[in-house]
């Protein structure tokens, strides 16, 4: 039978659950963008820092060599940041199905009972 007590009860538990969902994804995306500004602010002050160093070179052997080596500590730093990144994002995929996670396993364990019921 339909009882509107229950949809209402519903209704809250499912609006309790998409607003502790929606803190949770704030959340992990302002420490998503706080990392990357992060990284951004480092590898713009590290570039520069670079510049500079190559003025004060008197051969392009020097200038080869220190160029190869700063590509190289940025792509690194690059690959870093990058895993860094990605395992944020699916750490931040994880909290915010958490929460739905008891709601849709009862949902689905209720259907097949439901099913058999009405046949």
């Amino acid at each position: 039978m339909f009882n509107f007590a229950d949809v209402s009860a519903k209704n809250k538990e499912a609006l309790d659950l998409m607003m502790k969902n929606y803190a949770t994804i704030t959340k992990g995306f302002q420490a998503i963008a706080v990392e990357a500004a992060d990284y951004s602010k480092k590898s713009f002050e590290e570039s520069i820092a670079h510049m500079q160093s190559l003025v004060g070179l008197r051969s392009v052997e020097q200038v080869v060599e220190a160029q190869t080596a700063f590509l190289k500590s940025s792509y690194e730093g690059y690959v870093a940041e990058a895993t860094k990144l990605s395992e944020m994002y699916v750490e931040l995929a994880k909290d915010s199905y958490k929460p739905f996670e008891a709601p849709i396993l009862r949902a689905t364990t209720a259907v097949p009972t439901v099913a058999a019921q009405a046949a």
